[in-house]
């Protein structure tokens, strides 16, 4: 999976350049506090696409192993089927199998089952890695939302937006305190 592209770099950038003029004119302070709250914001999104990439990678990375057992589990029930077949050919022919064969076989069956369990863990890693990198994807546009909402409340001189913008960030912090912890 590719990495979270926070596009709400360029926003924080244009606003704080806003915020500077508009502040060197002695205007509305208000606009320096909406400046330092999109910087903290960018940084939260750019922890949150952190964790949310290394959910990612995990979750693969799970994926991987998963299909490596699923592959080994059929390695051996197809051993297990060659052998059988073999002494079926045996029995046609009118020859006694090996009694190794029989032991192989019931090995083989038991192993599979050990193999069949790890694969379902990792197949349950990845998908709980998957969430987790759902729920901080989520915060991450939540922050690039109240980021750029941000630079519009500067751009528009409208107050109401920045506050709207909070409401948005602590909803992006609900969902990367929701992936750090759960």
């Amino acid at each position: 999976m590719s990495e979270i592209e926070d596009f709400s770099e360029k926003i924080h950038e244009q606003s704080n350049e806003h915020a500077h003029h508009i502040l060197s004119e002695g205007k509305e302070r208000w606009v320096l506090y909406v400046a330092l709250t999109t910087a903290v914001f960018a940084v939260l999104a750019a922890i949150s696409g952190l964790l949310a990439g290394d959910h990612a990678d995990e979750a693969m990375l799970a994926q991987i192993r998963s299909s490596d057992q699923w592959a080994f589990y059929q390695a051996k029930s197809i051993k297990s089927e060659t052998i059988a077949a073999s002494n079926k050919i045996l029995l046609a022919l009118g020859k006694t199998p090996a009694t190794q064969d029989t032991a192989k076989i019931k090995a083989n069956k038991k192993d599979q089952a050990k193999i069949m369990q790890e694969a379902k863990d990792f197949q349950k890693e990845s998908d709980e890695h998957i969430a987790r990198h759902k729920v901080l994807a989520r915060g991450v546009t939540l922050f690039q939302v109240a980021i750029s909402i941000g630079a519009i409340s500067i751009i528009t001189k409208r107050k109401s937006l920045w506050y709207g913008s909070m409401v948005f960030a602590a909803i992006g912090i609900f969902f990367l305190l929701q992936g750090v912890l759960f």
